[in-house]
């Protein structure tokens, strides 16, 4: 039997506009100018204008306006000979300084290198299209990380190519010949072999390290090295010759080609100094940019306005016309909320680490959480959060990331609050001047923070290790 009921239900929804804003908050300054650029293309009624800025400094009194509306627009309000963008109306003191960015790096990418020394092997042009398909399968560590089965199913279906396990496996080991040493690997074991196998032989500690990774893989891996010393017959010194090799080898072969050639470009959305013995901070020019309502398509609903006589097809255009000006003057709207709101996050964030920005020293940073700048700048945590997790600063002790700023607290024996900073930079010293042969334990650790006046515990301790990529203390021993 059919019920009907009566359900009260309070719930919040997000215009697209304000959806909108919140994507465009979290763009990255190029990300930003590659959105315009999209916009303009898109929206002919929208504008990038000529004039420079004549304010850009990060202290910005703002006036309430009405939020951003969806309702059909006023003809009269785009019939204004004011052409000013309405964002310029709200800076000052701008400074003249060129757009601030870090260079570019450029060159041939990973594959295309290894595909370029393929031409050098002799191999037949059946042969060939194997190679190239193998390489297309090679990740950006170097690695090939597909097994024979699949190569050969892939080979088969994409390039109608029908290989047995023989050949494929003759190709893999002609690829594996390639520069860098160790690339095509199917694994870490393999892959340090064949880095191995390259170098001369005349040396004992090369083979002592072959043997290492070919017999002994797991024992190296546990750095058990009593029972290498015992396998291998070999004396102490003997052992850290190879295991000193071993470590100066490419556990990633093609991470340093493909990092070096990835676009790596970092653009500050602000640019910090210190002038007197004070913080000040501007937006980036390049985070403020110059647009404004097309003054062509102002004309046109100015001479639709004015006419007598209005046919349908002239009201189909005024009204695609209308759409235009209000997307814009909505992208313009939104350009000058973004820049708000970094503006006020920014000046809270240095207002709360002004003890860090004025000195550089990390020890400084006062425990900071996404809700303390929520709070004084009036706004959600989840857009303070998209502020600081792709928003850059530019300082005289770098360009950081404003997320590196934020940190947890901790007590110390005077009851004072820490930064979680602080004590990752104190235990990263600890671990740093530690005797190698007997690597200190988390709880070792725990109790030398103790004997500092910072109340960590163990665990504590170990989270804070993982987070700066540091090993348990048995992976740390060395000889």
């Amino acid at each position: 039997m059919l019920k009907q009921q009566l359900q009260i239900k309070l719930s919040q929804k997000l215009s697209p506009q304000q959806i909108q804003l919140m994507k465009m908050i979290q763009l990255s300054t190029l990300e930003l100018e590659q959105k315009i650029e999209a916009e303009i293309g898109e929206n002919p009624a929208l504008e990038n204008g000529k004039e420079q800025l004549e304010t850009d400094n990060i202290e910005i009194d703002i006036e309430e306006r009405e939020k951003i509306e969806t309702d059909e627009i006023d003809i009269d309000q785009y019939l204004s000979d004011d052409e000013i963008p309405n964002y310029k109306l709200y800076t000052n003191n701008y400074s003249n300084d060129e757009n601030v960015s870090s260079p570019v790096s450029d060159g041939t990418s990973f594959h295309q290198y290894l595909s370029q020394q393929i031409g050098n092997l002799i191999l037949s042009d059946f042969e060939m299209q194997i190679a190239e398909f193998i390489i297309g399968s090679i990740d950006e560590s170097g690695y090939l990380r597909r097994n024979n089965e699949e190569l050969i199913d892939d080979l088969a279906f994409t390039q109608n190519l029908m290989v047995d396990n023989t050949q494929i496996e003759k190709i893999i080991k002609s690829v594996q010949s390639l520069d860098p040493p160790g690339v095509g690997a199917r694994s870490l074991q393999e892959c340090l072999k064949l880095q191995l196998e390259k170098k001369k032989k005349d040396r004992p500690e090369v083979e002592y390290a072959l043997e290492i990774i070919k017999n002994y893989f797991v024992n190296f891996s546990h750095k058990h090295y009593t029972k290498l010393q015992e396998r291998l017959g070999i004396n102490k010194e003997e052992l850290k010759a190879s295991i000193d090799l071993i470590s100066k080898l490419n556990p990633k072969p093609g991470g340093a080609l493909a990092s070096s050639n990835r676009n790596t470009q970092i653009v500050p959305d602000f640019i910090m100094t210190l002038e007197e013995g004070k913080v000040q901070v501007r937006l980036n020019q390049r985070n403020a940019p110059q647009l404004r309502v097309s003054n062509t398509y102002k004309d046109m609903l100015s001479g639709y306005s004015e006419s007598e006589s209005k046919s349908n097809n002239q009201q189909e255009a005024v009204q695609f016309i209308k759409q235009k000006l209000d997307a814009a003057q909505w992208f313009i709207d939104a350009i000058r909320q973004r820049h708000q709101t970094l503006s006020q996050t920014i000046n809270a964030i240095l207002e709360h680490q002004n003890e860090y920005f004025l000195t550089g020293d990390e020890r400084k940073l006062k425990p900071m959480i996404l809700k303390d700048i929520a709070d004084k700048v009036k706004m959600d945590i989840s857009t303070i959060s998209r502020v600081a997790n792709s928003k850059y600063i530019d300082t005289p002790y770098g360009t950081k990331l404003l997320k590196t700023f934020f940190s947890e607290g901790l007590k110390n024996k005077e009851g004072e609050d820490v930064s979680s900073i602080e004590i990752k930079k104190i235990l990263e010293q600890f671990v740093l001047d530690e005797n190698k042969k007997k690597p200190l334990t988390d709880q070792i650790l725990s109790a030398m923070m103790k004997e500092k006046g910072y109340i960590v515990a163990r665990r504590t301790i170990a989270k804070y290790r993982e987070q700066l990529d540091i090993p348990v203390a048995r992976m740390r021993k060395q000889l």
